[in-house]
């Protein structure tokens, strides 16, 4: 068994497609609409093929909590983007296009090397290394 997939509800699929596809080499699907449900997503698929993110908006969905990754239900999202020096390539990038870094680089009590950012909707995104 695998997980085939998370999915995100967002105000803006554009930006949020934007954010992964930029920064984690993910390819997006050409976008699905529903009109008559007020519904499109995208799936974004990595590089590797393994495992993809759905973007999903709907009008009718309430807003997030201000303080997302902080409250009860999912946290973050994982990302491994392959050596230590990957994850310090990619924060910095990241740093520099003005993205809020959460965490700095660090090696965690149990043993992973990563930085914690947030992409455009505040939304709470580990990078880690190959442990």
């Amino acid at each position: 068994m695998k997980i085939d997939h998370i999915a995100i509800w967002c105000d803006d699929l554009e930006r949020m497609r934007e954010f992964y596809t930029t920064y984690f080499a993910c390819v997006a699907n050409d976008i699905y609409r529903n009109p008559s449900k007020g519904y499109s997503s995208y799936f974004l698929s990595f590089p590797a093929g393994s495992s993809r993110i759905e973007l999903m908006h709907r009008t009718d969905i309430d807003p997030a909590s201000e303080r997302r990754g902080y409250t009860k239900g999912w946290a973050h999202l994982s990302i491994c983007v392959g050596e230590r020096k990957d994850v310090d390539k990619l924060v910095e990038r990241m740093r520099c296009d003005g993205h809020r870094i959460v965490g700095e680089t660090r090696v965690t009590g149990d043993g992973y090397y990563e930085a914690v950012v947030e992409d455009v909707e505040g939304n709470i995104v580990e990078i880690i290394a190959n442990k």
